[in-house]
């Protein structure tokens, strides 16, 4: 059963998570923000293997779509004058100019361009990403993979060490403490986590069956795990093509698939690419003051001019890593919804069907978490676009029908 906050015009995103809600296990959370106007704030399913049902307070796991919220946190570096996006981000972190890298700019991380998208070039195992130090000495001392600025190849866990030891070089802070104070504070977020404090754990939503996907193209490379045979099939066959072996040596490092990415040794590290712990609430919340010029309800978190240089497309082109044109802004893709790709649009989507992204020209923001299952591949499935298709299409139709609008959604609570 659905619970919560729908507005009658927004009725098409309700009856969407509906059909999720019975096509994948676990449970789900959505809000939509329209206008600056809450119309939707919605949830059901349950938050973990027991079955305990999702509540109003309840956040999840949400991998990539971490990198949407890191980028903003760099972005209020930047708007006050603590970041350059064009200068060498060795001008930080000195450490960072070796093995040729001194050249590397705050602008080519954003954009995916830094050349050092290979999570396995640079750790042997998974159980280094929960030591910070350890990764950023890793990323500090790497040689690049390819050529800086020569197009983007989508750093799908190195991103996230890059950006929160910028933040942290010129705050002072962790990204974790950085978001709480600068970004959740004064946009009064309910739940927006790099790091999760102790006290907030019992409210993490845990996995279900989301791993299973990788599980079966990524060997256990744990010590004293007996394995059979070698690799597993898919595992030998991925490695043999060059464009997948790509994506798995950027998204997987070994022994990931293994990982319960909600369990609570692991929400409580700092992996700014990867573990975000949010609820749908704050992505759109957030996404709705990025798209109301960077304020929302007294809240200020970036002028309109900071809006204005992120907002861009920094290249076109298909990524060397996920084999399509992103539409890169500066830490953001493209808004891609089952209604088309927004052209105004950006935000940033996670494996397993999360994501938050807003859209300026409609005055939108759309925020989703879950907890279960993923789609037949490694980048996972199409959650969050149908339920970004379903709002698109609400504004669309706003208003033209109250009557219809009221009736379609008494309809579906009673289905409910």
């Amino acid at each position: 059963m659905i619970q919560g906050q729908l507005h009658p015009d927004f009725w098409r995103v309700g009856e969407t998570l509906g059909k999720i809600l019975k096509q994948f296990p676990g449970g789900a959370a959505v809000c939509v923000y329209h206008e600056g106007e809450k119309v939707a704030d919605i949830w059901g399913g349950t938050m973990d293997v027991q079955g305990t049902p999702w509540r109003e307070d309840t956040m999840s796991v949400s991998f990539s779509t971490t990198k949407g919220i890191a980028s903003t946190a760099l972005h209020v570096c930047a708007d006050r004058g603590l970041i350059d996006y064009d200068a060498p981000i060795a001008k930080y972190w000195p450490e960072f100019a070796q093995n040729g890298k001194h050249e590397i700019t705050v602008r080519h991380a954003l954009t995916h361009q830094a050349g050092l998208f290979g999570i396995r070039r640079l750790i042997e195992h998974a159980d280094h990403m929960l030591d910070w130090d350890h990764m950023v000495d890793k990323l500090a001392t790497a040689g690049t993979q390819i050529k800086p600025g020569a197009g983007s190849a989508y750093h799908a866990l190195t991103y996230g060490w890059i950006i929160g030891e910028l933040v942290r070089r010129v705050s002072g802070k962790t990204i974790g403490e950085f978001l709480q104070s600068e970004v959740a504070g004064p946009l009064k977020l309910d739940g927006l986590y790099i790091g999760v404090p102790e006290k907030e754990l019992p409210r993490v939503a845990r996995l279900v069956d989301t791993m299973g996907t990788m599980k079966k193209v990524v060997p256990d490379t744990r010590p004293g795990v007996k394995r059979d045979g070698g690799p597993p099939i898919q595992h030998r066959l991925i490695e043999s093509v060059p464009v997948f072996r790509r994506i798995l040596h950027a998204l997987a490092a070994r022994g990931v698939a293994h990982y319960d990415f909600s369990a609570p040794e692991i929400v409580r590290a700092q992996i700014p690419a990867a573990n975000g712990v949010f609820t749908a609430r704050s992505l759109a919340r957030l996404y709705a003051a990025m798209a109301n010029g960077g304020h929302l309800e007294g809240g200020r978190i970036l002028s309109d001019q900071t809006i204005g240089k992120i907002s861009r497309i920094q290249l076109r082109g298909r990524d060397r890593v996920i084999p399509l044109d992103m539409q890169w802004r500066l830490g953001y893709h493209a808004a891609f919804t089952t209604k088309g790709t927004l052209s105004d649009g950006f935000g940033h989507f996670g494996f397993g069907g999360s994501g938050g992204f807003m859209c300026p020209r409609r005055r939108l923001s759309v925020g989703m978490v879950v907890n279960g299952g993923v789609g037949s591949n490694l980048l996972g499935d199409l959650r969050i676009g149908r339920i970004g298709g379903a709002a698109v299409e609400s504004v669309k139709a706003r208003g033209q029908s109250v009557r219809e609008n009221q009736d379609r959604l008494g309809a579906l609570r009673q289905s409910a």
